[in-house]
């Protein structure tokens, strides 16, 4: 049998499922396994198992679902490890309903916890996923149950012009990040996203960050990743990477509230970064590879990892509330000349031209 299995998320990696499953099913067949999402991809590298999962793209999971399907594999499982089994179900559903051609999908969930369980999408591979299941100790959920429980109405409505979409598995005091920006924090467990003419006006439920909505504009909230709480929770232990970079000249790369694509600058000798929560993720991404950073933020930090690391000669710089983007725009354009890398040949001169410009837009800041 021809067995794909697509990740997702570093909770499944950082509890040592991912691999002990991948394990498993290699007495069922032949198992290629991929990452669906991006979070999950440092937390692969950390276990050593980028040879076994293959992180070489960026691919959403119902994406690496396709690839699969597209590929005539006979069975793909879905493994996550979601907060709870309401997360975590939802996030199948949501994934099984944006791929193409009803690909034969079994999920498992949560394993390790009292409520883990595996789910078969399509209904002839219930079989399957029910040796799966009682091998493993995990309960068999149908579809059926989840869509009554979870989805009895729809999670998206338009209501007077307006869009809403309602998440599902939310806890007081969590960030809501879409397509991963924090656009507000949860206050209940019932949250819901209004959206008018694609961009976001309410967190019902929640506070909403206006800064956080700033940054992601326009959107289509119907097809938006949505996730909640931390994008990783795990204690651990970092995997340095080294690289070999020139000593005559340096390449220097710009990075403005994406932190998520960080990983195409894992071969730069410095990133540049704007915002507290793309500075805290680009940072601890690119310890990895011995990549330091100079962070530009204005301390409005939303804490979306557990812990967070950084390369030795990182700088961060913290300008006065609400200006870190107006300072990034000014580096981007004087420093970089609005391009999002550049090669210099003295990092201190850099360095130096880079707080020139920002003591000229702000004046007070302080090193940290």
């Amino acid at each position: 049998m021809k067995i794909g299995v697509v990740v997702h998320g570093p909770e499944i990696v950082d509890s040592g499922y991912a691999q002990k499953f991948i394990d498993f099913l290699e007495d069922y067949g032949t198992v290629k396994a991929r990452l669906g999402g991006t979070m999950g991809r440092t937390a692969v590298i950390d276990a050593h198992l980028e040879d076994r999962i293959d992180i070489s793209q960026k691919l959403f999971p119902s994406q690496s679902v396709n690839k699969f399907n597209q590929g005539n594999f006979d069975v793909i499982f879905l493994i996550n490890y979601g907060k709870s089994s309401v997360t975590g179900h939802a996030f199948g559903y949501k994934v099984y309903s944006n791929c193409q051609d009803q690909p034969p999908l079994i999920q498992m969930e949560r394993p390790g916890e009292e409520d883990g369980s595996v789910v078969a999408w399509r209904s002839d591979l219930e079989e399957l996923a029910r040796d799966v299941s009682q091998k493993m100790g995990l309960v068999l959920v149908s579809p059926k149950e989840i869509k009554e429980t979870l989805f009895n109405e729809d999670p998206c409505q338009e209501v007077s012009g307006a869009f809403c979409r309602k998440i599902a598995g939310v806890s007081p005091d969590e960030n809501i990040f879409v397509n991963g920006i924090v656009i507000g924090k949860s206050n209940s467990s019932e949250v819901s996203i209004i959206a008018e003419n694609g961009i976001i006006t309410e967190l019902l439920g929640g506070n909403l960050k206006k800064h956080g909505v700033e940054k992601l504009g326009n959107i289509n909230l119907g097809k938006a990743i949505i996730k909640t709480g931390l994008l990783r929770k795990s204690r651990v232990n970092p995997r340095i990477i080294g690289t070999k970079r020139s000593k005559n000249k340096f390449k220097v790369a710009f990075v403005n509230h994406a932190a998520e694509d960080i990983y195409q600058f894992k071969n730069v000798d410095l990133v540049v970064t704007v915002g507290d929560d793309t500075t805290l993720v680009a940072a601890d991404i690119l310890y990895r590879f011995d990549v330091p950073i100079i962070g530009i933020t204005d301390g409005d930090l939303d804490k979306v990892v557990q812990q967070g690391f950084k390369t030795k000669d990182s700088i961060i710089i913290e300008v006065e509330s609400g200006k870190d983007d107006l300072v990034g725009l000014e580096v981007f354009s004087k420093l970089f000349n609005n391009k999002e890398t550049i090669e210099i040949e003295n990092l201190e001169n850099f360095k130096s031209k880079l707080l020139q410009i920002i003591s000229e837009v702000n004046l007070n800041y302080r090193l940290k």
